[in-house]
């Protein structure tokens, strides 16, 4: 009995030593605690400075720019700098997505989607995507003039507003949905659908309850049965449920429409791919929606928040707000408010929305990579399946380049011709490389053109009532400005 115990003692302690044992040139980083790893640190630090991102711009001041963490039981890498972040990006063996409980949830307990999957899944399905939208108009005119209908839409219920305050953090959400919807399931929704509205306060929510590389449901899932509530689980699962719901509708209204002849939307051409005898393996009911879901998460939260961003920066400094107004003035002049196609004779526009995206940071930390071989980084061995966390922060902020970070300043976009400019080592707000964002011919027509439009049609105040400014957004996956109210007021002759 006693050698039994003696065993199983020298097991736990075995256990314990390889649990902290970091791999041979691993990145610089704080030892490893047992089970935990380095979570009561990195903890400790998000209590203190309430950004995940803030937290890997601390740890580099001490062990540089490629950081190593163990979090739970992931192994995490955060690169920094724009050396680091363009390998990792542009990389073939950082091109995997993390894998995990989390990941996982959100599509039926598989690795689906487009977001979160990789290798011939992704490579099948992001391929058929990125077809079939362009046959239903992304990336083209057709895309554009959904936006202009969209714009249109939006000014039209602002202006039935105009004089008193307007909640402007979720003002974008179904506007900006709604273009992509279009292509995808073949309609629009009203600006004052109710049920769709709590589905996009819903996704609004789930993003501010983790982090991009997981979260605590990822390092550690097993809490979830014994703190549902505190991890986050049951308000994720409450709200991918709700998701699946409406979706699964929508899917099951395609399917019994459906004219194998004629696809009228993204989700047509999906269920007739399913019927074909030479099709993919991935071409299933369940990839169709966890297709729809990343789609309909992942288009509308970066756009909408930068939108909000915008205006939020713009009651911020008027004079800017003003610049804007009278190039769009000279670019359009009064009949007509601006195009996608006018940003060519408005580079201080463009200049603005960029210097928006630079500052705002709303992906500071992109979306987390995983190395599918055993490689190296920057000289430090980087173990297969380690979490990649590219801090699209650390250049958007970068002393050294800027030289002023901090000020909102758009001239820093515009050459001395006039014309933009753009240093990509150092503004990447849609990533490089093959995992480079799907959606960015979309994203950049929408932030240009609802932008535009609202700085043509009104003046955009403070609500007098709330006049305090608060310009420091809400973490999460992606981050979101706070609720806050302006007044518009018409433009005279427009």
């Amino acid at each position: 009995m006693i050698i039994f115990i003696l065993i199983i003692l020298c097991l736990v302690i075995l256990a314990i030593y390889n649990d902290t044992k970091k791999p041979k040139n691993f990145p610089n980083g704080p030892s490893w605690l047992p089970v935990i790893g380095n979570l009561n640190i990195y903890k400790k630090l998000l209590g203190s400075l309430g950004f995940h991102h803030l937290v890997w711009c601390e740890l580099s001041k001490k062990y540089g720019n490629v950081v190593g963490l163990k979090l739970g039981r992931n192994i995490v890498v955060c690169v920094l700098g724009p050396d680091a972040i363009k390998e990792v990006m542009t990389r073939e063996e950082f091109d995997g997505r993390p894998d995990g409980y989390l990941f996982r949830l959100r599509t039926f307990g598989k690795r689906l989607g487009i977001v979160f999957s990789d290798g011939e899944l992704w490579q099948k399905q992001r391929k058929f995507s990125v077809n079939h939208l362009r046959h239903f108009g992304f990336g083209k005119k057709d895309m554009d003039m959904k936006i202009e209908v969209e714009t249109k839409d939006l000014i039209d219920v602002f202006r039935k507003q105009c004089d008193k305050p307007i909640e402007m953090q979720t003002a974008f959400d179904i506007s900006v949905l709604n273009v992509l919807w279009s292509m995808m399931a073949g309609n629009r929704f009203s600006l004052d659908d109710i049920r769709l509205q709590t589905l996009v306060n819903c996704i609004h929510h789930t993003f501010t309850l983790l982090d991009i590389s997981g979260g605590i449901l990822n390092q550690m899932p097993v809490l979830r049965h014994f703190a549902p509530d505190k991890t986050g689980f049951n308000d994720v699962v409450y709200g991918i449920e709700k998701l699946m719901v409406f979706l699964r509708e929508v899917v099951d209204e395609h399917k019994s429409t459906l004219c194998s002849s004629h696809s009228r939307d993204l989700i047509d051409s999906f269920i007739t791919k399913m019927d074909q005898p030479q099709k993919h393996e991935s071409f299933t009911d369940e990839q169709l929606l966890s297709l729809c879901l990343d789609l309909l998460m992942a288009g509308s939260e970066t756009t909408s928040n930068t939108l909000a961003f915008a205006i939020l920066y713009m009651v911020k400094y008027p004079e800017i707000q003003k610049r804007v107004q009278d190039e769009i003035h000279e670019a359009v002049g009064v009949n007509r408010w601006p195009v996608y196609e006018d940003r060519i004779r408005m580079p201080y526009t463009e200049a603005v929305l960029m210097e928006v995206q630079r500052i705002a940071n709303v992906p500071p930390l992109g979306i987390a990579h995983r190395a599918i071989r055993d490689t190296h980084l920057q000289g430090r061995h980087i173990p297969k399946d380690t979490i990649i966390l590219p801090c699209l922060y650390s250049i958007h902020m970068d002393k050294d380049f800027w030289k002023d970070p901090e000020t909102f300043r758009p001239e820093r976009f515009i050459g001395e011709e006039g014309k933009i400019v753009i240093p990509e080592k150092y503004f990447a707000p849609f990533g490089y490389g093959k995992r480079r964002c799907l959606g960015e011919a979309l994203a950049k027509s929408n932030l240009f053109s609802f932008f535009s439009a609202i700085l043509y049609n009104f003046d955009i105040q403070k609500d007098p009532e709330h006049p305090e400014i608060d310009m420091i957004g809400r973490d999460g996956v992606t981050i979101a400005p706070k609720p806050y109210r302006v007044v518009l007021h018409p433009r005279a002759d427009y």
